[in-house]
């Protein structure tokens, strides 16, 4: 039992899970626009997820040169793989999915790396980094698939990348209810600023924009608007159901596997 605590830790710390919710996002995009499979764009979308967030939250430990423990050693070696997995899918990538790639990964490093004065990142900046992440994740996710398959920037394709966009935002407050009591008060946290309960109420509003957007499609697919209610619902419940009392893995493993659920729910609804 010690070594499945072990290794669940490092599969969650090492940023396997939230690597394979960026994956099933992809999956997602390439379901939706009647896309084939594309090996290289699911290794980046993942590879890519993996070493970025590992660099964001263990960079500065061996910048600062503090303490690296052996469990950080191991998210290391993760991220060197993940890093070096990442450059040769980006290799194989089309021009326009490179930039886009070049563009996210940019963002990544001014959200982790202080090279502003005091040497203060944007993760640092009041409000910023909500939008920041889920501007990444709704680019990576949708922007950058489309655009290695050649599809052009329709209608859809803006409302999906608003409805991806929306999406993350709400699993991050689900995230900012739970740290609420923890987050520095610098950050201003949308908890910290309005309170649990009206973040709870916003998120519930961004769920059902994000619901009601899938009637703008030029084509609305009946089967995909059961897929979203289901999806709404869960999500409803996790927020509703979020407080700062909760255990991390609340979030960093049930929020986080909610792309999973989705893609399951997708898959399993597109075979019958």
């Amino acid at each position: 039992m010690k070594v499945l605590r072990q290794l669940f830790g490092i599969y969650i710390h090492g940023s396997i899970h939230v690597g394979f919710a960026v994956l099933c996002l992809t999956l997602m995009t390439l379901h939706m626009f009647n896309l084939p499979f594309d090996i290289v764009i699911a290794a980046f979308a993942f590879f890519g997820t993996v070493a970025g967030y590992n660099f964001v939250k263990y960079e500065s430990l061996f910048r600062l040169k503090k303490y690296i423990s052996p469990q950080v050693k191991i998210y290391a070696v993760i991220t060197i793989l993940s890093g070096l997995a990442t450059a040769i899918s980006f290799l194989m990538l089309s021009r326009a999915a490179q930039l886009c790639g070049i563009a996210f990964f940019g963002l990544t490093v001014l959200y982790t790396v202080p090279f502003f004065p005091n040497r203060k990142n944007m993760r640092n900046w009041t409000g910023i980094k909500i939008y920041m992440v889920a501007l990444c994740w709704a680019g990576i996710t949708t922007l950058l698939p489309l655009l290695e398959a050649g599809v052009n920037i329709t209608q859809d394709v803006i409302l999906k990348f608003i409805q991806r966009f929306l999406l993350v935002i709400i699993l991050i407050l689900i995230f900012e209810i739970i740290d609420s009591k923890e987050d520095d008060p610098t950050l201003k946290t949308v908890p910290q600023r309005i309170g649990v309960r009206n973040t709870k109420l916003v998120n519930i509003g961004l769920l059902v924009l994000f619901y009601c957007l899938e009637f703008l499609k030029t084509e609305v697919d009946l089967k995909q608007l059961a897929v979203n209610i289901v999806l709404v619902f869960a999500t409803g419940l996790f927020t509703i159901f979020a407080t700062p009392d909760r255990p991390k893995y609340y979030t960093l493993f049930w929020v986080e596997s909610i792309p999973v659920f989705w893609l399951g729910l997708v898959l399993l609804v597109s075979a019958l």
